[in-house]
């Protein structure tokens, strides 16, 4: 899979410490994305399943999936996350710039959702850009408890205020 960066110990991509892994690819181009430079799908370098796995385990924290958007490596990101799940057991945060409904009505996106607790969904918006809010760049997106959504059938939200 194409990865950008993989940061240990971070505390922005979610709650607790976590390991992100930073994938290529995005052609969301939303207007005042931070990280430009992963919209190229070539960008980065290329990292196996077990090479990820070896950092993952060591920093013994639950992951988030970002980028560019990490569904657009969906079969390398399922692969991966399942193995997480399997072998670790830990939490697995999403970010992509898709909603939850446009994931939903694509077979290939929603195997990756079989896998992760949460996923922070929707494009960047500059005009709804807040810095009072945590997880999340604009207000337009938003923080789905997945496993709950995929049992009620209707997006469930988490919410996290400041100073958790």
């Amino acid at each position: 899979m194409r990865v950008l960066s993989v940061v240990e110990g971070t505390s922005v991509d979610g709650p607790n410490l976590r390991t992100s892994i930073y994938l290529a690819g995005c052609t969301h181009a939303c207007p005042g994305c931070h990280n430009q430079q992963s919209w190229d799908p070539a960008g980065g370098k290329e990292m196996s399943e077990d090479e990820l796995m070896e950092i993952i385990a060591f920093n013994e924290s639950p992951v988030t999936f970002s980028g560019g958007d990490p569904l657009f490596q969906p079969e390398a990101v399922a692969s991966l996350a399942a193995r997480i799940k399997r072998e670790l057991g830990y939490n697995i945060w999403c970010y992509s710039g898709y909603t939850w409904e446009q994931i939903e009505k694509q077979p290939r996106l929603m195997a990756v959702m079989q896998h992760i607790d949460v996923l922070v969904d929707g494009p960047f918006v500059m005009a709804e850009r807040d810095l009072d809010i945590i997880f999340r760049g604009s207000r337009n997106q938003r923080i789905i408890d997945v496993p709950a959504t995929l049992q009620q059938g209707t997006v469930v939200q988490l919410t996290f205020n400041k100073g958790l």
